[in-house]
Order: C-alpha cells, then sequence, then structure tokens
C-alpha cells in the first residue's frame, strides 16, 4: 500500500488515472495528448504506476494499451473506507453500477494481482475442478488441449455447446478460452427476466485469457476479458464478477480457505 499512497500523490499521475477511467486501453500517444507534458515525462509517471500496480498493461500487436487496474484500489477500501464509513461505501458502490450502465467504447476487462503462489499451483487453481468449484461454484470438463470443446458446470447448470472451446494452452504460462453460452436454464437459475437473457444470448461470444508472470516469490496473474460488442451487457456483468472470482482465487491460495459465502 506504501507504493500506492505514493503513486497517488502526484497530480500528474492522478490525471493519468482520471484519464484511464474515462477511457480504459489507451496507448502512451494518446495519454500523452491528453496532458501538457513530455512523451518522456508521462513514460515515468505511468512506469510508477505500474509499479504500484494501479496500471497494469496489454500488448495488442505492436501497440501497448494501458488499463486502470481496479485491485490495490480494492484494497484500499477494503482495509480504509469500509471499516470506518460503510454507508458512503455503499453510496459509492451505487455510484459504481449506474456508470457501468453506460456502453463502454471499447469493451474489455483487464485485471491485474499478484497471489503468493507459484505458477504450476495457480495452474492448476484455474484449471482443476476440486479448486474452481470452491471459490467459482463452475467447473470444466475438457483436456485443455487447443481446440478442444469445454463443458462449464456454472453453479449447478450444466452448459454444452461446440463453440466454447479452449484457445490457447500453454501450462504455468497463458490460457484462454470463449465464453459460456447464455441458456434459459442459466437464467432460471440466476434469477434473470427474459429481456436480460434476450440482451446477453444476442451478443456475440466474448473471450477470456489468464496471463502467469513469476515475479520472486509472488505470482502475477493478468485476467483479460474481451470480445464484447459495443455496449456489450455481458461486460458490464463481469466487470463486476471477475473481481469477485479473483478475489476468491486469491484468497484460496493464500490461505486454504475460500472466502465466506
Amino acid at each position: 500500500m506504501d507504493e500506492v499512497f505514493k503513486a497517488l500523490a502526484d497530480a500528474s499521475r492522478r490525471r493519468l488515472l482520471d484519464s484511464l477511467d474515462a477511457r480504459n486501453g489507451q496507448t502512451l500517444r494518446e495519454l500523452c495528448a491528453g496532458l501538457d507534458m513530455a512523451r518522456q515525462s508521462v513514460s515515468k509517471h505511468l512506469a510508477v504506476l505500474e509499479a504500484a500496480n494501479l496500471v497494469t498493461t496489454v500488448w495488442r500487436g505492436r501497440e501497448k494499451l494501458h488499463y486502470l487496474n481496479a485491485a490495490p484500489i480494492s484494497e484500499i477500501a477494503e482495509r480504509w473506507i469500509s471499516r470506518y464509513d460503510q454507508v458512503r461505501v455503499d453510496a459509492l458502490a451505487d455510484l459504481k453500477r449506474v456508470l457501468e450502465e453506460t456502453p463502454m467504447e471499447k469493451p474489455e476487462f483487464v485485471y491485474t494481482t499478484y497471489i503468493g503462489t507459484t505458477p504450476e499451483r495457480l495452474w492448476q487453481a484455474l484449471t482443476d475442478p476440486a479448486f474452481t468449484e470452491r471459490y467459482w461454484a463452475t467447473t470444466f470438463k475438457t483436456d485443455w488441449a487447443p481446440g478442444s470443446e469445454m463443458t462449464w458446470d456454472n453453479h449447478g447448470v450444466v452448459i454444452s455447446d461446440p463453440e466454447q472451446v479452449v484457445l490457447e494452452s500453454e501450462p504455468y504460462r497463458r490460457l484462454s478460452y470463449t465464453w459460456h453460452t447464455f441458456t434459459p436454464e442459466l437464467a432460471q437459475r440466476f434469477g434473470w427476466d427474459e429481456e436480460l437473457l434476450g440482451k446477453l444470448a444476442g451478443e456475440r461470444r466474448s473471450k477470456v485469457t489468464f496471463e502467469i508472470e513469476p515475479v520472486g516469490e509472488k505470482v502475477r496473474l493478468t485476467v483479460v476479458h474481451d470480445g464484447f460488442d459495443p455496449g456489450s451487457t455481458a461486460a458490464q456483468m463481469v466487470s463486476v464478477g471477475w473481481p469477485e472470482v479473483i478475489a476468491g482465487l486469491k484468497t484460496l491460495i493464500e490461505t486454504g480457505a475460500p472466502l465466506p459465502g
């Protein structure tokens, strides 16, 4: 948290975060255009923000895209805000939900966290049903080979579809697969009405990618969920769901026990 607070203490770095909050996934050139600073200065500020895990980056071809990472902010909120002023936190959460209803120009979820484990153990937590059931209430039936189909058991609802496939599988480094089909059975399980199910079922299939990188005694996990339609309803839902799932994964690996509830 010391690095996070130091990074936030600079007004220029806060402006960079505000810029990414307004429009995530910007290149260095795009970020420089909104600030009266030299390119080198912006690069130095971004390096500080990356070191504090407030900004995470993803390469798209030759372009390096920058994303605001919510993980450290969530940890600060949990440590300092929720303990002392839960009412205001709830009000801010309501505001967050309203803001997230605004269609995103580039629907994409990027989230980075550090977990005290090994790449091998993290890979197991992402693929082994004995693990995924405990922190996600979801399991997968597949051999995890690229191109193989995946059958999801999502909170007790079994979902099979030939378009649910493994896209990439590099053990201990990278895993990517297409998202599940939104079925009437799943809608009934979660209490979605016909209108919401219709929106979800009408959207193109998205995909999720997990990037695993050892950093000292910890492992850097970056989750990228993309491939959404503009104004995607599914994108709004996963942006709320993924932080919960990742927090559950991290807690289970580091403590041996799942999050309560």
